[in-house]
């Protein structure tokens, strides 16, 4: 019988939020997978836990992550962590995953901290609907293609940023969708210094032209103004056209043009069918 890889969140600051039950899965695992095993072991020695760790980053989880798979189907029980938060997400471990599915290894989530989610919750923008993009590419080519294809995301985008980067992100971001746009930067979350600063893009590129950014953030982007359609401007049939081109049916597309234009969908049938 093969062992169970459990997805353990842990605290992006604060270790109050350490839950029961990563707790006990902590000390009930045979090894922990973890990104930094330096980092990770100041953790298990604040909980009171020793278990072996086997280091998993970008840099090797071709290799380690063979190993695990390995552990695993011999029956060893494995908890995934990361420095911070949920791993697999913008993260090495979700490689470790897609093998573990492929192996057909049972995998149990761990649910505790986000830093998207967290910030994403006291950001102030919309939380109906939202993307998450993590770190965007280093390099200025990558990147500003990535943001051209946000350009008119009407979700609500998360991203990940690191001090050192910030500024010229905030300059990319009031370049591709303008200073007025709005954003929340989440700084240390959870930390001594936490700090949630709802502003705008133009405003927050200017404040940290004179602020030395310092600590991890997460920046919450507003999304792009929902077009207002004129049906004024429209015909009949480019009115109907366009619903049919956002995937609706004909005789659907003919309800919602006469509920617009409050005329009776007979009406515009026989328009249409002229």
């Amino acid at each position: 019988m093969t062992g169970t890889l459990y997805v353990c969140a842990t605290p992006i600051g604060n270790l109050s939020d350490i839950s029961e039950r990563l707790r006990n899965t902590l000390s009930e695992v045979d090894i922990v997978a973890a990104e930094d095993t330096r980092h990770t072991q100041k953790l298990l020695r604040h909980l009171g836990i020793q278990k072996p760790c086997i280091s998993y980053f970008s840099h090797n989880e071709k290799g380690h992550g063979q190993v695990i798979i390995n552990e695993l189907l011999s029956g060893k029980n494995v908890a995934l962590v990361s420095d911070a938060g949920t791993p697999a997400v913008s993260d090495p471990g979700e490689d470790l995953v897609k093998l573990c599915a492929k192996e057909n290894i049972p995998t149990v989530p761990v649910p505790g901290c986000c830093a998207a989610i967290t910030a994403l919750c006291v950001s102030g923008l919309s939380t109906g609907r939202f993307v998450f993009e993590g770190f965007l590419p280093m390099q200025k080519k990558g990147r500003m293609d990535r943001l051209s294809e946000l350009r008119t995301e009407k979700r609500t985008i998360i991203f990940y940023e690191a001090p050192h980067k910030l500024k010229r992100t905030l300059d990319d971001f009031a370049e591709t969708f303008g200073r007025d746009r709005k954003i929340t930067l989440c700084r240390e979350m959870t930390k001594v210094f936490e700090e949630i600063c709802r502003t705008t893009v133009g405003e927050a590129a200017e404040k940290y032209e004179e602020v030395p950014p310092k600590g991890e953030f997460v920046l919450v982007l507003e999304g792009a103004a929902e077009e207002v359609v004129s049906y004024e401007d429209l015909s009949v049939p480019e009115h109907v056209a366009l619903y049919e081109e956002s995937g609706l049916s004909r005789m659907e597309a003919i309800k919602k043009v006469a509920k617009d234009r409050d005329v009776p969908k007979r009406e515009i049938y026989d328009i249409i069918m002229r």
